[in-house]
């Protein structure tokens, strides 16, 4: 890891969508919620640090020196110390780092290279104190990051591989969406293992998948990391196969 001071000028960024005020909505896209004069007070205690592929950042039980904003990268969250089980997959504008009783209950390792705001947790603390706005708008993050866990959820319901790939390619499409990126082409920067410890199914299943859904026509992949969804409609209904109805049965689609 590498620590440098930070552009006062811009700031750590939070994306994300008031949970609560309506006139906020627009197509489900994320939104700067920190103004210029809070990401500014934020600069002021930050430091930018950087964390090459696969370095874990933090290991559950350490305790917690500091909350972290992604600037650029990928980083994928286990839950607790189990280092088979991905629980969230974090991207620009997100944060992490948070804790339970001043220790961190996940581990952290980077997917990708990574650069993030570093902020003290003991100064963030005295910031929250005095400002109930910047403090509302971290509880609006953290209600956001609760609905992706309720979406995880959803997705590790369900029965079936195909299906499960589905509705994850559904999830970082609607992600990249979100985020206000380009979307002719889905980008997966997590590695085939990496998906399958997120959607609870073996790497080789994982592949399987990909292949299946490949030679059916619905996707095509220009690399590992790149794809496009060719027949929108054929997806749909395997994300639609899958899902999981109240009582544990699976939806018929009817």
């Amino acid at each position: 890891m590498t620590r440098e001071p930070s552009n006062r000028r811009s700031g750590p960024s939070i994306l994300a969508i008031d949970p609560w005020v309506s006139s906020n909505r627009s197509n489900g896209r994320l939104h700067q919620v920190l103004s210029d004069e809070e990401r500014a007070q934020l600069a002021t205690i930050a430091s930018v640090v950087r964390f090459k592929k696969r370095a874990e950042i933090y290991h559950s039980g350490q305790q917690a020196r500091a909350l972290f904003n992604i600037i650029n990268g990928v980083v994928k969250v286990y839950s607790g110390d189990h280092t088979n089980h991905v629980a969230a997959f974090l991207f620009s504008g997100d944060l992490f780092g948070l804790s339970e009783e001043g220790i961190y209950a996940n581990t952290v390792e980077a997917i990708t290279p990574v650069t993030a705001y570093q902020l003290p947790t003991s100064a963030l603390r005295g910031r929250l104190s005095k400002d109930a706005i910047l403090e509302y708008h971290l509880i609006c993050k953290l209600c956001q990051d609760l609905r992706y866990s309720q979406r995880h959820a959803f997705l590790v319901a369900q029965r079936h591989a195909d299906s499960k790939i589905a509705t994850f390619l559904q999830m970082l499409e609607q992600l990249q969406v979100a985020r206000g990126e380009e979307t002719s082409e889905i980008h997966i920067p997590m590695d085939r293992s990496d998906i399958g410890e997120y959607v609870g199914i073996s790497l080789e299943a994982v592949s399987r998948s990909f292949a299946s859904l490949a030679s059916r026509g619905i996707i095509k992949s220009k690399d590992r990391h790149y794809l496009k969804i060719v027949d929108r409609g054929a997806l749909e209904k395997i994300v639609a196969s899958g899902k999981v109805r109240r009582g544990g049965r699976r939806a018929t689609g009817k």
